[in-house]
């Protein structure tokens, strides 16, 4: 820098020094101190490494070894300007350098008197200032003299409750008779940090100094009299153990001099050490150290030594405060998440969002109760592992299928003989962390008998207000499993007591369509049963067509278990004909499909061909998802009676006579003769006799099918519909509209009705899927008609009388129709569809 350069310090106005002669400033290099403080007449040793320090030190040392000391105020930074240094530092002397092997120097220096900075004078390659000496008035006045008696006073409390400093320190201390050295002395032997350190050096009035000092070791004063309090109570408590420890094995010294060597008491004593070094809950040790106190004085042949025995077993080894540390990373999470499943987006935000709250809140947030609710197959116990992963917590499972017992969830009482915690408590001591990841399988497939409601005992269990402080009937004392991320699964929430689904939040798993399979079998089956057969990745590759194949028509679920098992099957058969050296089949194509897996098993719905009477097509959705169902309806002779067939339940044969009696209210309007439902037998039939089929949504297509067999209008091929029909005429909303839809779509439908309450549902459907599909939305059984049957055929012309009757039956028995207008929807509010 030059000589003009602007001053970097300013320096605040203060006591002036009395100085014999007028300081001179001085130009030295700079040796900038990391976490410590340099104080004049102190000899310290000191590690150089930073290339800036080097270059100080070896200026330095080919000139007159002086080199001016200065701490750093952020130590963090690895590099040092001159801006960054405190405004007091010490000149010093390097006594000696001793060259490292790693380039860094080991030197020492000692103190010589304090230096204020004035100037920076270079920055590269050393730092150099100009600096100005500060001498300090060092009159022994009656409170300067005071002040170095309090100090040193407190300085010998100090050394003596300190285990850090010499016993030589409060010698060294009295044998200095100067004030400003005695503090400086005192500062630099004292575990202060930089800052009370630097505060002390900048200080150049000794009295000042003193007092500052003063302040500083009455509150070490303090710190160490509450420690040593702390410590004296802890040694009395170490010393009775100990006296007990050095008994003990005093006593097994004597028995085995006896002979007299006593496992039991050896048991005993492996008991009591981990007793004491198990940390448990208040409330658990009490208990321990009474089982344990009675265990000493029980005679090991009583029956009850035993029971004892197990219990403080079962005590000491389920987790009381071992916990794993949470990954709070959401992206690592994610990708974790997307890694291991494809689609399920309403389940992975859940658990993104648990762990946002997490790192926000931290232990303050409850864990949630969730309730993964889908068909077979969907992934619903593998995604229970993939979140233990992304979170890192451990993973546990119990299943609950078929359990009737109470006692498997809260254990039995120690009055009974072989009596053993619940399965809650063995799978925390299984999982050895109280925050582990505890998965309930099965849920609704709970039972309950004379020997108690398992649902109902796992109320407390599934209550993050209560689980807290579970009880188990063995243990009984209270167990924390409120940091448990309990997540359950179930098939369907119907059989779950309403009380126990009150407590969890429900998540449904959709079962999935073809799409999201194809996708699963690239990215996830292939591959697995690829390695499981020890196939390469390139030995085999499935098309695209021959996949849909497979899930077409070897396939018929919600899930992807069939759909592996296919796989399986064509990856066993090609690694045989791969190891009997035999060709084998490189590319599955849907032409080879029958070679490897036989005949087709399975077909789904296909449109129909021709526009027919009587014939109309539902959407049905079942757990395995969504198909066509043909609805057919033919009227016969008769005295009116009903007849339903196709393994109809209550639900839809009560759709079907709401239809019947729609009908007939409205035969007028529609051009039906009222008589003639007197006069007619009306044969209901649903196909796939064996499948039983239930529901409301199938009213539209049971009205529209009997409309059309009694107005001989026959009804497009190419439409599907579903809806729940009123007495009036009104379409109420249904579900499954995303499944019904995907399998319309894959029969080859084309025009859709829906009831306009499920405009909301279609937002679910793919969207290449909706722009294959015409919806029309209907609040009325009319616009149904309307939609779906075609105009009636021309009236023939009239003939003789005796002609008449065969006219008027028509074909299939039918009336011709009337030709009136449509009938009008009535004026009336819609119906509240919960």
């Amino acid at each position: 820098m030059s000589e003009d350069s602007p001053v970097l310090f300013d320096f605040p106005s203060g006591r002036r020094s009395v100085l014999e002669t007028p300081p001179t400033e001085v130009e030295l290099p700079v040796l900038p101190l990391i976490n410590t403080v340099l104080f004049p007449h102190m000899l310290t040793p000191l590690l150089v490494g930073r290339d800036l320090s080097v270059a100080a030190v070896e200026e330095a040392m080919a000139s007159d070894r002086l080199i001016l000391a200065v701490a750093q105020r952020d130590e963090e930074l690895e590099g040092s300007t001159i801006a960054e240094l405190y405004t007091v530092g010490v000149e010093a002397i390097i006594q000696r350098v001793l060259r490292m092997p790693d380039g860094s120097s080991s030197i020492v220096v000692q103190g010589q008197r304090r230096m204020r900075l004035l100037q920076g004078v270079q920055e590269q390659p050393s730092l150099r200032v100009r600096a100005l000496p500060v001498y300090p008035d060092e009159e022994r006045t009656l409170a300067v003299e005071a002040m170095m008696r309090a100090v040193l006073s407190l300085f010998e409390k100090v050394v003596k409750l300190s285990r850090n400093l010499p016993d030589d320190s409060y010698i060294m201390a009295m044998n200095v008779d100067e004030p400003g050295w005695l503090a400086d002395l005192i500062a630099s032997t004292m575990q202060l940090d930089v800052s009370s350190r630097q505060t002390i050096l900048e200080t150049i009035d000794p009295e000042e100094r003193l007092r500052r000092l003063s302040v500083l070791l009455s509150q070490e004063l303090d710190v160490l009299e509450l420690e040593s309090r702390i410590h004296t109570q802890v040694q009395r408590e170490v010393d009775r153990s100990q006296r007990e420890f050095f008994l003990r094995e005093q006593l097994k010294v004597i028995q085995r001099e006896l002979g007299e060597d006593d496992p039991v008491q050896a048991e005993l004593n492996t008991l009591r050490e981990r007793l004491v070094t198990t940390p448990l809950p208040e409330k658990a040790r009490a208990r321990a150290v009474h089982e344990l106190s009675r265990l000493e004085m029980m005679p090991t042949m009583a029956p009850e030594y035993a029971v004892v025995r197990t219990y403080l077993d079962w005590l000491l080894d389920v987790p009381w405060s071992e916990a794993t540390d949470d990954n709070l990373d959401l992206r690592a999470a994610a990708h974790i998440l997307e890694r291991n499943h494809y689609g399920l987006p309403k389940v992975k935000e859940r658990i993104l969002e648990f762990m946002a709250v997490r790192q926000l809140a931290g232990n303050k947030h409850r864990s949630p109760i969730l309730c993964f609710v889908g068909p077979p197959g969907v992934g619903k116990t593998s995604l229970g592992r993939s979140i233990a992963e992304a979170l890192e917590r451990k993973f546990v499972r119990i299943s609950l299928g078929g359990v009737h017992d109470e006692a498997e969830i809260r254990g039995h009482r120690r009055t009974y003989i072989g009596a053993m915690p619940g399965r809650i408590l063995k799978t925390m001591k299984e999982a050895g962390s109280i925050n582990p990841v505890f998965m309930l399988d099965e849920v609704d497939k709970l039972g309950n008998d004379f020997r108690g409601d398992p649902a109902a005992a796992l109320l407390e269990v599934l209550d993050p207000e209560q689980n807290n402080t579970f009880s188990d009937h063995y243990l009984d004392v209270p167990y924390d499993l409120s940091k448990v991320l309990f997540i359950t699964t179930a098939n369907l929430t119907g059989p779950i007591p309403p009380a126990l689904l009150d407590r969890m939040e429900v998540i449904e798993l959709p079962g999935y369509i073809e799409e999201e399979k194809l996708e699963i079998a690239r990215r996830f089956l292939i591959p697995k049963q690829a390695e499981a057969n020890g196939l390469e990745p390139d030995t085999l590759r499935f098309t695209e067509p021959a996949l849909r194949a497979i899930i077409q028509r070897y396939t018929y679920e919600a899930g992807v278990r069939n759909l592996e098992r296919e796989i399986g099957t064509i990856c066993r058969k090609t690694a045989r004909r791969i190891a009997e050296n035999r060709s084998y089949v490189r590319v599955v194509q849907p032409g080879g499909l029958e070679k490897f897996l036989g005949l087709e098993r399975y077909s789904f719905g296909e449109a129909e061909t021709n526009d027919q009477v009587g014939v109309a097509t539902g959407m049905a959705y079942t757990s395995n998802g969504g198909d066509t169902m043909p609805v057919e309806v033919s009227v016969m002779e008769g005295k009116g009676t009903l007849l339903l067939t196709g393994s109809l339940g209550e639900i839809m044969e009560e759709s079907a006579e709401a239809a019947l009696s729609y009908a007939r209210s409205t035969a007028r309007t529609l051009g039906i003769e009222v008589r003639r439902f007197e006069k007619s037998d009306i044969h209901i039939h649903v196909p796939d006799s064996a499948v039983p089929k239930d529901g409301p949504s199938a009213g539209i297509t049971l009205a529209t099918a009997l409309i059309s067999a009694l107005t001989g209008r026959a009804i497009r091929r190419d439409v599907a519909m579903t809806g729940e029909i009123t007495l009036r005429g009104r379409v109420l909303p249904v579900g499954g509209i995303r499944e019904k839809l995907l399998g319309a779509y894959r029969a080859g439908v084309t025009t859709i009705i829906l009831p306009t309450k499920n405009r909301r549902d279609v937002t679910e459907v793919p969207t290449h899927v909706q722009r294959k599909l015409t919806l029309h939305f209907v609040e009325h059984m009319d616009e149904v008609l309307n939609l779906a049957l075609l105009p009636a055929p021309p009236r023939e012309p009239s003939k003789k009388k005796k002609d008449k009757s065969a006219r008027t039956r028509g074909e299939n028995g039918t009336a011709p129709p009337l030709e009136l207008p449509p009938a009008q929807p009535p004026d009336v509010p819609l119906e509240t569809v919960g």
